[in-house]
């Protein structure tokens, strides 16, 4: 009998992240603007390959419901009243999916983190979830 871990780690499909995309992700990271935004992206299931699908300016997070898995630039506004946008992954598998893609996306998730040096990665169940309350207590931790 082969363990569990062992299979599953030889069947995952993972994606590599496109390199345009790379490039935009680095980008977004620096970027001047003081409003919120976000980077969508996708998986193109043909070439194996998370790429660019959308790009948002001046969106809230409960805008961005619809939108993810996705990168996102968010102004917050700390306690003692300093101002960061930190570069949060909100990260979500779609909904119905075959359990293939779902361990599709959740390698290629952990892949893009790590090409990108991701450092605020934060999974959601339910899209209905994402809300600027929700996104507040998972910034909390990195205070």
């Amino acid at each position: 009998m082969i363990p569990c871990s062992i299979f599953l780690s030889e069947s995952l499909v993972v994606c590599d992240v496109d390199e345009e995309l790379v490039e935009k992700l680095k980008k977004f990271r620096f970027r001047k603007e003081t409003n919120n935004a976000a980077i969508i992206m996708k998986i193109d299931k043909d070439r194996r390959l998370v790429v660019l699908e959308e790009e948002h300016e001046g969106i809230s997070p409960d805008e961005l419901k619809d939108e993810l898995p996705e990168l996102y630039s968010y102004k917050y506004q700390h306690k003692d009243g300093r101002v960061s946008f930190p570069l949060c992954f909100i990260f979500s598998s779609p909904v119905g999916c075959k359990p293939e893609q779902q361990m599709m996306y959740a390698g290629s998730k952990n892949k893009l983190v790590q090409t990108v040096q991701l450092t605020k990665a934060f999974e959601i169940r339910s899209t209905d979830d994402l809300c600027e309350a929700w996104l507040l207590e998972k910034l909390a931790f990195f205070q």
